[in-house]
C-alpha cells in the first residue's frame, strides 16, 4: 500500500506536468527515465528518491517544496477524503485536480484581463439563473 506523502507527491508531480503541457515521455527524457517509472511515480506506487525529485522538478521548473504545499498529516487527509460535499454551491476540491480543469484554467489566464473578468462575470451570472430555476 502507497504511503499518503508518495500519493500526494505524484498528484503533484502529475499536476505540475500537465500545466507544463508535458507528456510523461517529455518528463521521463528530461529526467533521464522511462516513462512507465513517471506512471509510478504519480501514481504513488514508487516512492521518488529525493535527487529524482531534486531532477524532476528542474525539469518542470518549481522548488521541490511545490511538491509538499498543502500536504496534511494522515489523520486530516483520511478525514477530508471520505468528507461529502453537502452545500450544492461548493464542489469538491479533487475537481481541480483533473487535467480538463488545469487545461481550463491554463487557457482562462492566457486571455486579456478584460476578457477574464468579463467571462467571470458571465459565468456567474448564469450560474445564479440555473441555481434559481432549479429552486
Amino acid at each position: 500500500m502507497s504511503h499518503y506523502v508518495d500519493v500526494h507527491v505524484g498528484k503533484k508531480i502529475r499536476r505540475r506536468r500537465w500545466m507544463a503541457d508535458m507528456t510523461q515521455k517529455q518528463l521521463a527524457d528530461a529526467v533521464g527515465i522511462k516513462f512507465q517509472q513517471i506512471q509510478k511515480y504519480e501514481t504513488g506506487k514508487n516512492r521518488v528518491s529525493a535527487s529524482r525529485l531534486f531532477e524532476i522538478a528542474q525539469a518542470l521548473s518549481v522548488p521541490v517544496s511545490y511538491f509538499f504545499d498543502a500536504i496534511e498529516d494522515a489523520d486530516t487527509m483520511n478525514k477530508t477524503m471520505v468528507e461529502p460535499v453537502t452545500d450544492e454551491n461548493t464542489v469538491s476540491a479533487e475537481l481541480f485536480h483533473g487535467k480538463e480543469a488545469i487545461e481550463l484554467l491554463n487557457c482562462y489566464y492566457r486571455w486579456p484581463e478584460e476578457q477574464r473578468r468579463r467571462l467571470f462575470e458571465l459565468t456567474k451570472s448564469l450560474t445564479k439563473e440555473a441555481f434559481a430555476d432549479a429552486a
